[in-house]
């Protein structure tokens, strides 16, 4: 016999592969946490290259692990919500962002992998040559998972509207911010494509908002703490509609590690507490920097797909049209969400064979 693997016993014993413990279909356990007898002990009673037997006591249960499994799920790997698995930009590294051919991304599984993790890595990807024709933005999230439907509908018009129920129905400029704060959870994707740009004005701005909020606890320790520390309401009211909910503008993990921003002074109710504004100033006068804002040009035919929980969005005024058919800025967008998005880019590397990056 050889010495046990370095892994506690319990954790050996709940994870057995073997037929008694996993429906050998469904891959699911069949073991409780109430079946594993206490103070348990384990040795090894085989071993290749390949695989390791061990003997569990006092029951004398045997388990048979694959080497490669017990080291991948021995790792404590990084959350993919959390900023430990994303790379955090400011605008200078982003010279070319992320970007694929609509026709290639469909029909390459290599180009599909590259575009989603962009997404999950930088927070964003754009895809090109999307035919220009309405509805087209569902066939995009569809590529990936399902689209999320609000009060807005399957699908949303971002157009100059005569009655406007948001602000981003009209000409104006508009913030960096995330979308619907008022919703628990929130939509964590966003995709938003363009039909017809405008004339001049329009451009669309990006925030790495973790980066962000990085920047915010190195700087402002204090800010930062409040912000995370201090729930803030949103609300949304309409004909049809009302929403409210209540977070902090930065959340963390158990950890603390940066998992979300909710941010959109448009719809946020903050609490009548001094410092709480103090620290809202230092937000807003941080998420304005240049350095952090990566504009982008849209055309008729791009798509955008964006982490909402992350990513920041802005807009640069444009001027109103004179007619429907002239000068009309016209995007169409949905929501979706991110567990569809990585359950995707999941399958999709292993149908390729590969860990991904």
């Amino acid at each position: 016999m050889t010495e046990s693997p370095d892994l506690p016993a319990v954790w050996l014993r709940y994870n057995c592969p073997c037929p008694d413990c996993r429906d050998p279909v469904t891959g699911q356990r069949l073991l409780s946490i109430t079946n594993i007898p206490n103070d348990l002990a384990v040795t090894v009673t085989a071993h290749t290259s390949a695989e390791i037997g061990l003997t569990f006591a006092p029951d004398g249960h045997r388990s048979v692990f694959r080497r490669d499994w017990l080291a991948a799920r021995a790792r404590d790997e990084a959350d993919p919500r959390t900023e430990d698995a994303k790379r955090l930009w400011q605008a200078a590294d982003h010279g070319d962002p992320p970007a694929a051919d609509w026709h290639t991304y469909l029909g390459e599984d290599a180009t599909r992998a590259e575009i989603l993790d962009a997404v999950v890595r930088d927070g964003f990807a754009l895809l090109r040559g999307v035919p220009a024709s309405p509805g087209m933005v569902l066939a995009v999230a569809e590529t990936f998972g399902y689209v999320r439907e609000t009060n807005y509908g399957r699908l949303f018009d971002v157009r100059v509207e005569p009655d406007p129920a948001n602000l981003a129905f009209t000409s104006r400029e508009i913030a960096p911010h995330t979308d619907n704060p008022y919703r628990d959870p929130v939509p964590t994707l966003q995709l938003l494509h363009c039909l017809r740009d405008a004339t001049a004005g329009g451009d669309t701005g990006l925030v790495d908002g973790f980066a962000a909020a990085a920047a915010l606890r190195a700087t402002d320790p204090v800010s930062f703490g409040v912000l995370t520390g201090t729930p803030v309401s949103f609300g949304y009211i309409d004909k049809g509609t009302e929403l409210t909910a209540r977070q902090p503008l930065i959340s963390l993990s158990p950890r603390g590690r940066i998992t979300g921003v909710r941010y959109n002074e448009r719809s946020m109710r903050p609490p009548a507490a001094e410092p709480l504004f103090a620290a809202l100033r230092a937000w807003a006068g941080l998420l304005a920097r240049p350095e952090f804002r990566l504009p982008l040009r849209l055309s008729p035919g791009d798509c955008l797909i964006f982490d909402n929980t992350r990513i920041l969005h802005a807009r640069t005024a444009f001027s109103a049209p004179v007619s429907s058919n002239t000068g009309e800025r016209h995007l169409q967008g949905c929501y979706a969400d991110l567990d569809g998005l990585l359950s995707t880019l999941a399958v999709t590397r292993r149908g390729r064979g590969t860990a991904g990056s």
